[in-house]
């Protein structure tokens, strides 16, 4: 049977209290997005919204339901929030299905109940950590100026407690992107082996960076300077982008939307329903409908979702002649639509190509060797298995 609209395979990045937050982080981008619900200074998911999200979306067909809770700051709604989560999703779920959710938070208003709940229902968070705490806090600081440090390590330390799986998001801005060195070390000698970093990168509207954003020269030798901590400890420490790279080498899937060539692998709901294509680009002419009066069916087949994600394989030409190209895919939308918004070219150079072409120079004999060390070990794997006496009985068995 042909795939149907409804069986396509997407997932949910959810923001229950939308751009709330607890914290006022000098670069955040989602923070200004709360101007599109002016009627209220307070953004809060309802319980029929939830219902409607939940239910409608387990009603679909796809291998994994993937829920991914942000904002802002999603922990702002509550322990009993994620207990409706987690009610709805048993209610509505099929037998056997599989279901995952995601939280990324600053993790400063964590609770013992909420870790309770994160731990018992296995939820697998995301912690807001820049580095050390003079580092972190310099742009990571709550509405009065004041550092979030000592509460971020607070709720770490909570997440531990009850054994909840979590890694830490180092936000890559100009305090902390000479340090790369320091940062991996700061977190792997605290016992932080699952890594995410991602480049900030903002502009006015004229089209200048912002004072905290990152150019490409500095992203490059930041991801080498990670790499070369990390390659003695590769197979202990989890860096995010070097396991989509290996993955893609070994096997050619593509496990991180940037290496994708089509941006329509997820939606973004928003705390009303409103559903948009990314969350780098909630924008009102984006807008794909609501969830309360539009099935997942209408908005897999939108012009506008479609339109959206055909602009990730229109890149650059010289992005044709490149060698990596293959791993980089132009980059993200949201580096190459820099500047005026007005009339967003997909076929600018990403503001980071430069950065990216060094990384990949620099890295990509390392990552073929560990490929091929994977293939090497997943053959002899596969060659024991078939010379075992069990597998051989097993075959044995078939043929009878």
């Amino acid at each position: 049977m042909s795939e149907t609209v409804a069986d396509k395979q997407f997932s949910l990045l959810i923001k229950p209290a939308s751009a709330d937050c607890n914290l006022a982080c000098a670069y955040c981008f989602y923070l200004p997005k709360a101007g599109l619900y002016p009627s209220s200074s307070r953004h809060r998911m309802s319980e029929s919204t939830l219902q409607r999200i939940v239910s409608s979306y387990l009603a679909t067909r796809q291998t994994t339901y993937s829920f991914g809770w942000q904002g802002g700051e999603p922990t702002l709604m509550g322990v009993e929030f994620f207990r409706k989560v987690v009610e709805f999703q048993s209610r509505y779920g099929r037998p056997g299905s599989v279901v995952a959710n995601g939280l990324q938070t600053n993790a400063t208003m964590i609770t013992e109940e909420l870790a309770r709940l994160f731990s018992e229902y296995r939820f697998l968070l995301g912690v807001s950590l820049d580095g050390p705490e003079e580092i972190h806090n310099t742009h990571r600081t709550n509405k009065r100026g004041t550092g979030s440090y000592d509460r971020v390590v607070e709720g770490i330390e909570l997440l531990k407690k009850h054994r909840v799986e979590f890694n830490v998001l180092v936000a890559v801005n100009a305090a902390n992107v000479g340090k790369a060195p320091e940062i991996y070390r700061f977190l792997v000698d605290r016992g932080v082996l699952f890594h995410q970093y991602i480049p900030i990168v903002e502009f006015d509207q004229q089209g200048n960076p912002l004072p905290f954003s990152i150019e490409g020269r500095q992203w490059g030798e930041f991801l080498t300077g990670i790499y070369e901590e990390w390659y003695p400890d590769a197979g202990r420490v989890s860096v995010r982008l070097f396991d989509a790279i290996l993955t893609y080498l070994v096997d050619g899937s593509p496990i991180i939307c940037t290496m994708g060539r089509d941006c329509r692998q997820y939606f973004l709901v928003e705390h009303n329903g409103d559903v948009y294509p990314c969350d780098f680009f909630v924008q009102p002419e984006l807008l794909l409908g609501n969830v309360l009066n539009t099935d997942w069916a209408q908005l897999l087949e939108s012009p506008r979702y479609e339109s959206f994600g055909r602009q990730k394989s229109q890149w650059n030409e010289i992005c044709d002649s490149c060698p990596h190209l293959e791993l980089c895919l132009g980059d993200c939308l949201k580096h190459r639509f820099y500047g005026e918004r007005s009339e967003p070219d997909p076929r600018k150079l990403s503001w980071l190509c430069a950065g990216w072409k060094a990384f990949f120079d620099a890295t990509g004999p390392g990552f073929r060797r560990i490929a091929r060390r994977i293939q090497r070990q997943r053959t002899r794997e596969l060659e024991a298995r078939l010379a075992s006496p069990a597998s051989t009985l097993r075959s044995s068995e078939r043929a009878r």
